[in-house]
């Protein structure tokens, strides 16, 4: 049996996180642990890894990149060997070059975009829209997700749930597999190659989510 590492670097909702993977995990029938970690010498040996990320870009990254050999045996496994790796909410912005809250802060580099504020169009009566966007909305997928092995059985409309104020603005668009709507089109999705992202929380996303985690457990890029 394989491994699926969640990377707790003290961010994100790891248990929620870990109850979702592996209820997909046992409802499709894949064949993986799910394993919470902070354990380099674990996720070089992970046949799958999840970063999740809960909070300011900044905060986050600083608290991956203080994890002692984290950073290094993350890329060696998914840039180098080519793993399958899932971004989830600001897991999914560090994949990025950069990041604008706040402060200017590097990124990984995995996705050729930055992370920057959203800024919504008003409301049809002009009332400005709320920051955070925090709720469901509808997926709209693009050329390329509509595609993708880890998007199959996810279709247009179909929801899932956000709670962020930032996201990410590629400079490939081929990069991007879904948006939403909220004053304007958001990024919602991001992938190439063996990396995906999610800027809403699949663990909270019901169906969608559930189908969508279980997707990912049985992708072979």
């Amino acid at each position: 049996m394989g491994i699926t590492a969640i990377i707790d670097y003290g961010s994100g909702n790891l248990r929620s996180a870990a109850n979702a993977f592996e209820r997909a995990a046992r409802e499709s029938g894949a064949h993986t642990g799910i394993v919470v970690t902070d354990d380099p010498g674990i996720v070089r040996t992970a046949d799958r890894i999840v970063l999740p990320g809960v909070g300011a870009f900044a905060d986050c990254r600083r608290g991956l990149f203080a994890v002692d050999g984290m950073v290094d045996a993350l890329a060696a496994r998914v840039i180098g060997d080519g793993v399958p790796f899932i971004g989830i909410c600001v897991g999914m912005q560090l994949m990025a070059a950069a990041g604008y809250e706040h402060v200017t802060s590097e990124g990984l580099g995995w996705i050729d975009g930055d992370v920057e504020i959203v800024r919504p169009a008003p409301e049809a009566d002009g009332r400005p829209r709320k920051i955070p966007h925090m709720g469901w909305n509808d997926l709209s997928l693009e050329p390329a997700g509509r595609a993708h092995p880890v998007l199959a059985g996810i279709a247009d409309g179909d929801h899932a749930y956000f709670v962020h104020s930032y996201a990410m603005t590629l400079r490939d668009p081929a990069q991007r597999l879904a948006t939403i709507d909220y004053g304007g089109p958001v990024t919602a999705i991001v992938g190439r190659d063996n990396l995906i992202g999610t800027q809403f929380h699949p663990e909270k996303s019901q169906a969608t989510g559930l189908r969508l985690i279980a997707n990912f457990l049985g992708w072979r890029p």
